[in-house]
């Protein structure tokens, strides 16, 4: 026995459905299909039965991480919202930062912010500051902490969100979890990729905030518990 998600469905007395006897690896490579199974397969010197443990295990592990990342996201981009918005108000008198009243975004930044208004609008509901950020990926503020904006919207004021923090640490940390997150989202192998260095990187990012943050993010995340769960025999 590998893995509980190879087991059959049955229900319980509430009717609730629990593990019981196991599904044939054989079946669950047919439904998951072999090419998305080889990686994981090579990862297992070839054991099927293996391979389908460290496929189930791959995605509860980056759900977590998922899950992690998304917690740090929001408290970034809350963080840098809030010193853009003390800044615009000061210079620009617009509180509104993303109207981008000093013309400083990119044109694909703004394109962004477009878009983003258009779905924090889309049915009739007034525009808020806030809506308009959430709707603003996690890869537009990752951006805005790239060298573009070195002598302008970081000098400014985004480092302040990061304090002491070089602009290159913030930006490559961002892009590593940006990156993480998009393949958690698309259910691509996390196994062979350093998951306990991006759930590191995601803590120090919160702490570079606020070290609350970091406490915050790490009572709520799972992936040390999934990290020491890894099938064994499946090579990193």
């Amino acid at each position: 026995m590998h893995d509980a998600a190879q087991r059959k469905a049955v229900r319980d007395g509430r009717g609730v459905e629990v593990a019981d006897t196991p599904v044939d690896p054989a079946c669950v490579e047919q439904l998951v299909t072999p090419e998305r199974l080889a990686p994981y397969r090579a990862a297992c010197n070839g054991d099927l039965a293996a391979a389908v443990a460290l496929y189930g295990w791959n995605a509860r592990v980056s759900a977590a991480l998922w899950e992690t990342i998304g917690y740090v996201e929001i408290i970034v981009r809350n963080a840098m919202h809030r010193h853009l918005t003390d800044w615009s108000t000061r210079v620009h008198q617009e509180p509104a930062w993303y109207l981008d009243p000093g013309g400083n975004l990119t044109w694909r930044a703004a394109q962004d912010v477009a878009d983003a208004r258009r779905r924090a609008t889309k049915f009739g509901t007034p525009e808020t500051p806030g809506r308009v950020v959430a709707e603003l990926g996690f890869g537009f503020w990752r951006y805005l902490t790239a060298v573009t904006y070195d002598r302008t919207l970081w000098r400014w004021c985004i480092y302040r969100a990061f304090p002491k923090k070089r602009r290159s640490v913030v930006q490559d940390s961002l892009a590593s979890l940006h990156e993480a997150r998009n393949r958690c989202a698309h259910y691509e192998p996390m196994h062979n990729r350093p998951i306990g260095k991006l759930y590191e990187t995601a803590l120090a990012v919160a702490g570079w905030i606020n070290v609350d943050a970091r406490r915050w993010v790490a009572s709520q995340s799972r992936v040390v518990e999934h990290l020491a769960n890894r099938p064994r025999g499946a090579r990193t």
